[in-house]
């Protein structure tokens, strides 16, 4: 397990309750950082992943509310940069498949205006408004981003047509953010593969298709894409505009 020294440094996960995000926050918080973590109000995750983190006291609190609202936006990053005194981690978690099962790219009825519209503003509009809400925080600490991609990014196959044209979309803005932001604030992704979370079970059994498909034979933890987002974040002094790929060599 890799281990970084983050005492004093503040971070604001979004999607930050559950999965990945969750993975994210518990690593930053054993690390020495202090966390806002973002979800839904309606999320009954909240409560319980701040639960299973007060064993660290006074290094986490809740945030909710929706990353595709603009207005809901500005309140999270400003709640969060008042309460912690500025910010120095901003990760772009937050996602939605907007449908309980895999949509085929040839069922072009299923993409409505209003599915396209949910998908756009949660998974890739949210992570210009986060950004662009938290910059100058994140200049004055000469900070960094990390945005959760997908590796359907690159060759297809995620949860709807839409989705996988969210998270490609979303490798053009963070090369282009890092350009815009540099040289105060690094910003990278990272394109997970499978991962052991409810998200996928939407996608069968993952664990025998990993076996059959993945060189490292098996689901990608939490904590294996945490480490990645926290490596990006808080350790990676010269890398910017990029997206690292953690899927076990199934790309490979």
């Amino acid at each position: 397990m890799m281990q970084f020294n983050l005492e004093g440094k503040r971070a604001l996960v979004t999607g930050g309750a559950s999965g990945i995000g969750f993975g994210v926050c518990e690593l930053l918080v054993r690390s020495g950082a202090t966390v806002a973590i973002n979800d839904l109000e309606t999320s009954p995750h909240l409560s319980t992943a701040l639960d299973a983190l007060s064993v660290h006291p006074g290094k986490s609190f809740g945030v909710a509310g929706s990353v595709a609202d603009a207005v809901s936006v500005k309140t999270l990053v400003e709640t969060t940069a008042g309460a912690l005194g500025g910010l120095d981690y901003l990760i772009n978690n937050a996602a939605t498949p907007n449908t309980p099962a895999p949509i085929p790219p040839s069922d072009l009825d299923a993409m409505t205006e209003s599915f396209w519209d949910t998908i756009i503003q949660t998974n890739l509009m949210s992570v210009f408004r986060m950004t662009h809400a938290a910059a100058p925080y994140l200049k004055a600490s000469k900070g960094s981003v990390v945005s959760t991609a997908s590796i359907s990014a690159f060759g297809g196959g995620g949860s709807s047509l839409a989705y996988t044209t969210c998270k490609a979309g979303l490798l053009g803005l963070t090369r282009e953010l890092a350009r815009g932001l540099a040289p105060d604030v690094r910003v990278n992704s990272v394109a997970p593969g499978m991962v052991d979370s409810n998200w996928q079970c939407r996608f069968g059994d993952q664990n025998t298709s990993a076996r059959d498909t993945v060189p490292l034979q098996r689901v990608g933890s939490p904590q294996d894409y945490a480490e990645a987002i926290v490596f990006l974040a808080a350790s990676a002094n010269y890398i910017t505009g990029e997206t690292l790929t953690v899927d076990g060599g199934w790309r490979a």
